[in-house]
C-alpha cells in the first residue's frame, strides 16, 4: 500500500498538512504549533519538504518510511523527542509494538547498544502514555 497524498493540484504545504495529520497525528501538530512564535517558516519547511515531498511519494508505504525513521532517530543517538513523535507516528500507521521494539533491538547491531537502550526506553514512555490516554 502506497499513500495517496501527492496529487499535482495540491501545494506542498496542503499535501504536508495531510500528510503529518494522518502519520503524526496530534504529536505532529504540537511539533508545528511549538515552532509558531520562533520559526514559523521553518514549520512550513517541515511541513512541505518532510511531509508533502517525501512521506507522500510513491515506493514505500507509511509503515515501511516510519520503521526506517524510527531506526534512523534511534542510531542517531541524540534525536529522543522526534523519535519519541516517530515511535507514536509508526503506531499510527500500523506498526505494532512488538514490530517497534524489534526495529530498535536492531539498532543495537549497527549502532550499539546505548542507541538501541535509548530507543527501547523511549518507546517505553510512549506505550505507557498510551496506555495512560486509552
Amino acid at each position: 500500500m502506497t499513500q495517496s497524498f501527492s496529487n499535482a493540484a495540491n501545494t506542498r504545504l496542503e499535501r504536508g498538512k495531510r500528510a503529518l495529520a494522518e502519520i503524526d497525528g496530534e504529536a505532529g501538530h504540537k511539533v508545528i504549533a511549538a515552532l509558531a512564535d520562533v520559526a514559523p517558516d521553518f514549520a512550513d519547511y517541515v511541513l512541505e519538504f518532510p511531509f508533502g515531498d517525501i512521506y507522500s511519494r510513491p515506493g514505500l508505504d507509511l509503515r515501511a518510511r516510519e520503521i526506517a525513521t524510527i531506526a534512523a532517530l534511534a542510531a542517531m543517538g541524540n534525536a529522543a523527542p522526534q523519535l519519541k513523535v516517530h515511535i507514536e507516528a509508526g503506531l499510527n500507521v500500523g506498526l505494532s509494538r512488538p514490530e517497534i521494539t524489534e526495529v530498535l533491538m536492531q539498532m543495537a547491531v549497527y549502532a550499539g547498544f546505548p542507541a538501541a537502550l535509548n530507543g527501547l526506553f523511549a518507546a517505553k514512555e510512549v506505550f505507557a502514555a498510551r496506555d495512560l490516554a486509552a
